[in-house]
């Protein structure tokens, strides 16, 4: 008999696809994008109020519930494990914050961990930080301050991301720590950047605002003169940028490094360096400057440093000036750099860029609220003890009924009951009398006891004094910024300079004057060929197609002007182009330059200054024609481009340069191959570098200037063309004459 089958029939159903559903980018934004986007702000990025981000918060607090305030360092890696519980992001995160933090890494003015070991160096990428298991840490003494009052109830607390324990929302410090710790954050579409100021100067400024709210900036300027970094340097001191800094909390602030001279050694110690650069960054401009030829002065560099601190030495040529040779590395290199400033801080959980004097103020509304619930904390627990010894000075005058009472009663829960009724107090009062030791229960004991009851009746009138005037909470305020400056205050690191008092770098000055021979060609490349380079071998080498349209023998130091064809004029010097042979194609000006693509040069000329009665001389497609003094290109400031250096109501054809004591004719040729020559002089000069000019050559419909040339002299007779009066509709010009003109 066969067996049945066991298989199940499986029935098809039919897969059902739903059309998606669009959502519109808004919507995606607003639920998936910016919660996140919020989260990176509030809750990693940005500092708040107390100068700390939230990973520094809980690493600090992890270390102070560890008994590391006081105690002795632990390996780096258990305080780590610990901040784990706190911070779920990851062991290398954790110690990474936690290097920054301490005394070896030297990144702040006020070191917040005290650390043995490896921890790298703030001014050197590579100088990399030992693994935590071989270093050891402790909470430097100086957090004492951001402490102050944890335990009393100063600040809120939060369930950290489990739920298991509690830690701080902020910590109530004593002292403006967000001006004094510097601080670098990156958020989605906003960035943090804190420099650090002095301590005592920040103290000093915070007590003149809780003196006089409505204090100013400048009077803030005068106390805290400028930043000051952990790695000293100099400032380079602008009041006004300083301004701006103090009262928008955006500006720059230009630090450059310090050095000094050995003589005997002929070198130059360099041993302090701006905040925000590394001795890598600075050797390898070194390097690249050496190499190019452009700083031959240094013979040699290395990096010295070792326990004593910083060092990079530079050991120079004979004969070399120091000084000279800083202020020309100062503008060549890191050296001098700039601290750009923005400070953003949360406040309340939102943003705010903000100057000095508006961070003291929201750090004093801050610290006036941890101050008042510090106080209410420690008015409770002395009225709940004044409480106390008030029941237990009740007593005193019959310790015997109250012996009596307590021997007396059958039921110890009766002990309280009839203690209250016995002397008229309270249960809190009661069950603190019957927890006294027998041997406690004499008349001295409780004298001593009830002997303090004064004193707290005083210190409870003071505190009421001070929650109920705002003055003299303010003066409480001032009194312990006070003191934490006398204990912990420091000179300034960073040194100030007047920007008056720099000495300007003179590029002329270093250097080599010598003579250069310099060629353009058609299409933009330009070369700088020594003399003795040039000898025996005259033959330019070019791209097929161009040729050599300016030459001249000059030296390092002219200065080039060069007109575009989209109306504008770069200024260079011959010094800014190296050195190369006739065999070498030269440099292509529009690159070196940063010309705008399909921009080209048309006309180049060696300015050594600017004569009055100079002038250019612009011919247009339309037949117009203008002069401008050379004087309306000459500017005070180093600039390196000037725009609108003509019209642009036609297109360009051709620009010349006129000594008027030296007029000359220049060819000009339409599209009909027609051509005019006219002097210069009966071209009118206008004042202004915008200005069209006047009708030069007559053009007709479809007619248009094409070519323009001063050059053409040995090629054409012109006696033809010379006595002509402007606007002129021009003459017919042979095809062979045309090409040896311009060819």
């Amino acid at each position: 008999m066969a067996k049945k089958s066991t298989k199940k029939v499986v029935e098809k159903k039919e897969i059902i696809h739903k059309p998606a559903i669009p959502q519109p980018i808004t919507e995606t934004i607003e639920k998936n994008y910016m919660p996140y986007v919020m989260s990176v702000i509030v809750a990693r990025a940005i500092p708040e109020i107390d100068g700390l981000k939230p990973a520094h918060r809980k690493l600090l607090y992890t270390m102070y519930k560890m008994g590391l305030l006081t105690g002795n360092r632990t390996k780096s890696a258990n305080i780590v494990g610990q901040t784990m519980k706190l911070n779920p992001h990851g062991d290398a995160a954790i110690y990474e914050t936690m290097v920054r933090l301490t005394r070896g890494n030297e990144a702040l003015l006020h070191p917040l961990v005290d650390s043995k070991g490896s921890f790298g160096k703030q001014y050197s990428s590579e100088m990399k930080y030992a693994a935590s298991r071989y270093t050891e840490a402790k909470l430097d003494p100086f957090c004492a301050e951001l402490f102050r009052g944890i335990d009393k109830n100063a600040v809120d607390f939060i369930d950290n991301y489990d739920g298991t324990m509690q830690e701080p929302v902020l910590l109530p410090t004593s002292f403006p720590n967000v001006l004094v710790t510097p601080n670098k954050g990156i958020a989605v579409g906003m960035a943090s950047e804190i420099c650090s100021f002095n301590l005592a100067e920040i103290c000093d400024a915070t007590i003149a605002i809780l003196k006089n709210p409505k204090t100013n900036v400048e009077k803030i300027l005068d106390i805290v003169k400028a930043p000051d970094f952990p790695g000293g340097g100099t400032i380079i001191y602008n009041r006004d940028m300083m301004r701006q800094v103090y009262e928008t909390g955006s500006g720059s602030v230009k630090i450059r490094a310090r050095y000094v001279y050995d003589k005997a050694q002929n070198c130059i110690d360099i041993i302090q360096i701006p905040y925000s650069t590394s001795i890598e960054l600075i050797m390898k401009k070194l390097t690249e400057l050496i190499k190019e030829g452009k700083v031959k002065e240094i013979v040699d560099f290395r990096d010295e440093i070792d326990l004593s601190g910083f060092k990079l030495t530079l050991d120079l040529r004979r004969g070399t000036d120091p000084e000279k040779l800083m202020a020309r590395l100062y503008k060549m290199t890191p050296l001098e750099d700039s601290f750009k400033c923005n400070f953003n801080v949360l406040i309340n959980g939102s943003p705010r860029q903000m100057g000095v004097v508006e961070i003291l103020q929201e750090w004093i509304k801050f610290r006036m609220d941890c101050c008042k619930r510090e106080l209410n904390f420690d008015l409770k627990k002395k009225k709940d003890k004044l409480h106390l010894l008030m029941g237990l000075g009740k007593i005193l005058l019959d310790i015997d009924k109250a012996i009596a009472i307590i021997r007396g009663t059958e039921k110890d829960s009766d002990v309280i009951p009839n203690l209250m009724k016995g002397f008229s107090i309270d249960e809190i009062q009661a069950d603190y009398i019957a927890d006294i030791k027998l041997r406690n229960l004499n008349r001295e004991f409780i004298i001593n006891r009830i002997s303090e009851i004064e004193g707290l009746q005083q210190e409870i009138a003071q505190i009421e004094e001070i929650l109920a005037d705002e003055l003299k909470l303010k003066g409480y305020i001032s009194k312990q910024l006070t003191e934490v400056k006398k204990k912990y205050g420091k000179p300034r690191v960073s040194m100030i300079m007047d920007e008056g008092e720099v000495a300007e770098f003179v590029e002329e000055e270093h250097i080599e004057k010598s003579d250069v021979h310099i060629y353009m060609t058609r299409e933009g490349y330009f070369k700088r060929i020594t003399p003795q380079s040039l000898r025996g071998n005259d033959e330019q080498k070019v791209k097929d197609g161009d040729k050599v349209v300016f030459y001249e023998l000059t030296d390092t130091l002219a200065e080039l002007i060069i007109f575009t064809d989209q109306c504008k004029v770069f200024k260079t010097k011959v010094s800014e182009f190296d050195n190369c042979k006739a065999s070498d194609m030269g440099e292509f000006i529009p690159a070196k330059l940063g010309m705008d693509p399909g921009e080209k040069p048309i006309f180049i000329k060696i300015i050594k200054d600017y004569p009055e009665k100079h002038n250019m001389v612009f011919i247009f497609e339309n037949g117009k024609g203008v002069r401008v003094p050379i004087t309306a290109y000459q500017t005070k400031a180093t600039r390196k481009k000037l725009v609108g250096a003509y019209s642009d109501a036609s297109p360009i054809v051709a620009a010349f340069y006129e000594d008027e004591k030296k007029p000359y004719d220049i060819l000009i040729v339409n599209n009909q191959k027609k051509a005019i020559v006219v002097k210069t002089s009966l071209i009118p000069l206008k004042s202004s570098r915008s200005s069209g000019g006047s009708t030069i050559f007559t053009c007709k419909k479809g007619q248009k200037i094409t070519r323009a040339t001063e050059k053409f002299a040995e090629h054409l007779d012109n006696t033809g063309y010379k006595k002509i009066k402007v606007p002129a509709t021009g003459t017919a010009i042979s095809e062979k004459d045309l090409k040896k003109i311009f060819n």
